[in-house]
């Protein structure tokens, strides 16, 4: 049986980050009722891409991201987990992994994050461990923390509605609630961000010893807030060179931690890699379901329609109204197993590249070789004992040496 990833998008929020260039709604703290109606839907398209899959796979990966998947009641994950237990084949060791905002689960419930999130009302129903206790009962076995920073000038750049002592709160509540397996998301290149105030949130995560560290690079996208200010000039970005040396400094600290960085932006301890993230990077099979949702299965490309999604439910899901439908050819498999393998620290296997392909990488790239040489004399890229390698210098100009393959 085939491994089959199992992406559920929950696209509502608080508010929506002044940097986020997904696709989501902020709702308030009055969206209880606009998330129940989107559970429905999503169940319906479960139902609905069961039928279309002609292959027999076996789940052994569940993702729930955002948005804000913790804004949903734990009995909402819970149903969905087992409505996917129902259509398909799950494995027994299936990875199931939430994103949580610190703000929906962090502390006690007068915490002024939980006002911001439920309601002055509301909040006296939540409690941090309670709340996480109930996410680890309903299966989710993986938890991805969005710190993003320890600073609370930094939050309060990124328009996070959580302080860094929530964030804190957060993680040892997870620990008390029974989850032995946490990720935590950080960013860095934040304007007005110091090589200071990074490190000392780096050097704070590593005490710490979350099972995981996501750590990116600030991307101003356009159509966010942030891209707005920077073309009005309202917001001066950090310097490359600050930028570089904020990404080695976390790779270094997380290394002296005992981490191992085993993707551009992705360090685990031993073991622990993001089993879900790493079918987007390996080749694999995944189904994404819910608004704006992408989807790779038997070399076809898939994405929902985002803001149009409940229409294109009640329209039956028709192929004709979603934003990607590819059919890859032979040339788009070995380029799309080349651009997502090269982010990997362990590079690419060009026995494996050749058994998939039954091709040698260069004779279906032939113009990329000689181009790699420039690469490999400044050190960027390795190959060597049958890889192809990137090195930790070469990520640094990584989107040069991918569109080689383009």
């Amino acid at each position: 049986m085939k491994p089959l990833g199992i992406y559920i998008h929950i696209p509502f929020c608080v508010r929506r980050c002044p940097y986020c260039g997904f696709y989501s709604n902020a709702c308030g703290n009055d969206g209880r009722e606009e998330i129940y109606e989107y559970f429905k839907i999503l169940r319906k398209e479960l139902e609905f891409r069961r039928k279309e899959d002609e292959g027999s796979h076996l789940v052994d990966s569940i993702y729930f991201g955002g948005g804000t998947p913790s804004l949903a009641e734990p009995g909402l994950i819970s149903e969905m987990i087992d409505e996917i237990s129902s259509l398909y084949d799950v494995s027994d060791d299936c990875e199931i992994s939430m994103e949580a905002n610190p703000g929906t689960i962090a502390g006690d419930h007068e915490s002024e994050s939980y006002v911001v999130a439920f309601g002055a009302e509301k909040a006296g129903n939540y409690s941090g461990v309670e709340r996480l206790r109930s996410y680890r009962q309903a299966g989710v076995n993986r938890l991805s923390l969005g710190v993003q920073s320890f600073d609370d000038g930094v939050l309060r750049t990124l328009g996070r509605i959580h302080s860094a002592d929530d964030a804190r709160r957060a993680f040892d509540d997870s620990r008390t609630a029974g989850f032995d397996n946490v990720s935590m998301d950080l960013i860095f290149g934040v304007p007005g961000q110091t090589t200071k105030t990074w490190a000392d949130t780096i050097d704070e995560l590593a005490s710490m010893l979350p099972e995981h560290v996501s750590f990116y690079s600030l991307q101003i996208e356009e159509g966010t807030r942030f891209y707005k200010d920077y073309k009005m000039g309202d917001m001066v970005p950090v310097t490359d060179e600050e930028d570089r040396w904020m990404y080695h400094s976390a790779i270094q600290t997380l290394r002296e931690s005992g981490y191992r960085q085993y993707e551009i932006s992705n360090a685990a301890l031993p073991g622990k890699e993001c089993r879900h993230n790493m079918k987007y990077w390996t080749f694999c099979d995944y189904l994404g379901i819910g608004a704006s949702a992408s989807s790779f299965m038997d070399g076809v490309r898939k994405t929902n329609p985002g803001a149009g999604y409940r229409d294109f439910a009640d329209q039956g899901f028709p192929e004709s109204e979603l934003l990607e439908d590819h059919v890859n050819s032979g040339f788009d498999n070995a380029a799309d197993y080349m651009i997502t393998g090269l982010r990997l620290t362990e590079g690419i296997s060009e026995a494996d590249f050749r058994s998939r392909f039954g091709k040698s990488v260069w004779e279906i790239f032939p113009d990329a070789q000689d181009e790699l040489k420039e690469f490999a004399a400044d050190g960027d890229i390795i190959e060597e004992n049958g890889r192809l390698t990137v090195t930790e210098k070469g990520f640094d100009i990584s989107n040069k040496i991918l569109s080689l393959f383009v």
